[in-house]
C-alpha cells in the first residue's frame, strides 16, 4: 500500500503533460523510424529506440525526483566532471563524418555521445551559477566568467569531438539563460555587434574550406554538389511529399535509400516524404507544445535556480528543434543535429527524457498557487 500511496502522490504532484507530449513524439518517432529502415530487413533500429524510450521514461521519473537545488553549490565540481566527460573521446571516441561524437560499447552494440548527456550538466551547473552572481550578471565581471563557463565547455567539446554544432547549442542555451537571468540589452547588442565584426576574421582565418562550403551551398548548391546532396535530397523528398505524403513505407526516395542520414538527422524529410505537409506539421505542433509548456514551468518555478533549469532545458528544445528543421530545409548549414524524440539515437532519446525529468521535478516544487 506504501508503494501505491507513493505512485498516487508522484502521479498527482509531477508534470503528466510533458511525459505524455514526449510519449507522442516517441511513438510518433519509431514509426518514422520503423519506416526509415524498413528496406534493411533488420529490426535493430526499432528495438534499440523503443528500449530507449522504455529507459527514458525511467530517467524522466528518477531526475523528477532529485532535488538538484540541494546539490547546486557543488556546480564546480559538475562543470569538471563534464569536461572530463567530454575528453573521453580523444581516446576512446569513434570518428565518423568528420566528428569524434561517439563511444561504442559492447563492440558497437551500444554508442554513448557524451556531448548530448553534458547537455544536461551544462544546464545544471550554468543555472546554478547564473543564480550565484545573478546580481552581477549584467556588470562586466560577470560577463567574463559565465563567458568563460561558456567557452570551456565549448572548447571541450570541439576539441574532443570537432562537433561544432553542438558547441553552438550550448552557446544558444548559455546566451538564452543569461537573458533569462536579466542579462542587459546594451550587452546583447554589443554582442550582435562584436559577432558581426569577427564573421570577416573568422571566415578567413578560421573556418576550413569545407565549412566554408556547407555555407556557401545554401545559396548556390553547384558550388560543392557532394556538400549540399544531403540537403538537396532531403529538400526533394519532402517537396515531392506535397500535402498528404506518398504514404507510410511508400517514399520512393526513403525506401530507395537517396536520402542520406534518414534515420537520424533527416527524420524530418521522412515525414515531408510520406506523410506530407500534415504529417510535418505534426511534429512541429506536438514540439511546440512541448516548448511552450516548459517556458509554462519555468515561469512557475519556486526558485531563480528552478526557474532557470526549466528555461535551459526550454532553450535546449528549442534551438535542436529547429535547428535540425532550418537543416533539413537549407536554411542552415548541416551540422549533424538529430530532431528531439524523432530521430534514431538512445542516446538523444534517454537524455531528452531525463532533461523533461528535471523539468517535471521543477514543477513538483514549485510554489503553491495561493503563494505565486
Amino acid at each position: 500500500m506504501g508503494a501505491f500511496k507513493a505512485a498516487k502522490h508522484y502521479l498527482k504532484n509531477t508534470d503528466l503533460y510533458l511525459l505524455f507530449l514526449a510519449l507522442l513524439c516517441s511513438a510518433y518517432g519509431v514509426v518514422l523510424v520503423y519506416s526509415a529502415t524498413r528496406a534493411s530487413g533488420s529490426s535493430r533500429y526499432i528495438m534499440i529506440q523503443s528500449l530507449a524510450t522504455v529507459v527514458g521514461v525511467a530517467a524522466f521519473v528518477i531526475m523528477s525526483l532529485i532535488d538538484l537545488e540541494a546539490m547546486s553549490n557543488w556546480w564546480k565540481i559538475f562543470v569538471v566532471l563534464n569536461i572530463l566527460l567530454q575528453l573521453t573521446l580523444i581516446p576512446f571516441g569513434k570518428w565518423a563524418n568528420g566528428q569524434r561524437s561517439w563511444i561504442e560499447i559492447a563492440n558497437g552494440a551500444f554508442s554513448l555521445q557524451p556531448a548530448e548527456l553534458g547537455k544536461l550538466l551544462f544546464v545544471f551547473t550554468f543555472a546554478a551559477h547564473l543564480s550565484e552572481i545573478r546580481e552581477h550578471v549584467s556588470e562586466w565581471r560577470g560577463i567574463l566568467v559565465l563567458g568563460l563557463h561558456t567557452l570551456l565547455m565549448m572548447g571541450a567539446i570541439v576539441l574532443s569531438s570537432k562537433d561544432t554544432g553542438m558547441a553552438i547549442q550550448y552557446f544558444m542555451i548559455a546566451l538564452v539563460m543569461m537573458f533569462a537571468a536579466g542579462l542587459s540589452y546594451k550587452w546583447i547588442g554589443l554582442g550582435a555587434v562584436l559577432g558581426l565584426l569577427s564573421v570577416p576574421v573568422l571566415w578567413n582565418f578560421v573556418f576550413k574550406d569545407y565549412q566554408k562550403n556547407r555555407i556557401l551551398v545554401l545559396f548556390d548548391p553547384s558550388i560543392d554538389p557532394n556538400t549540399a546532396y544531403q540537403t538537396t535530397q532531403g529538400k526533394i523528398a519532402i517537396g515531392s511529399g506535397q500535402f498528404w505524403g506518398q504514404g507510410l513505407g511508400n517514399g520512393a526516395m526513403t525506401q530507395m535509400g537517396i536520402v542520406p542520414e534518414r534515420r537520424t538527422d533527416l527524420i524530418f524529410s521522412v515525414a515531408g516524404e510520406e506523410l506530407g505537409f500534415v504529417g510535418c506539421m505534426a511534429i512541429i505542433g506536438l514540439l511546440l507544445l512541448l516548448i511552450l509548456r516548459l517556458m509554462y514551468v519555468a515561469f512557475r518555478g519556486s526558485t531563480g535556480f528552478s526557474s532557470l533549469l526549466a528555461v535551459g532545458i526550454c532553450s535546449m528544445f528549442l534551438f535542436q528543434t529547429f535547428m535540425n528543421i532550418f537543416m533539413v530545409i537549407g536554411l542552415l548549414p548541416v551540422m549533424g543535429l538529430t530532431l528531439p524524440f524523432f530521430s534514431y539515437g538512445g542516446t538523444s532519446v534517454v537524455t531528452m527524457y531525463a532533461a523533461l525529468g528535471i523539468a517535471a521535478g521543477v514543477r513538483m516544487r514549485e510554489k503553491p498557487s495561493w503563494l505565486q
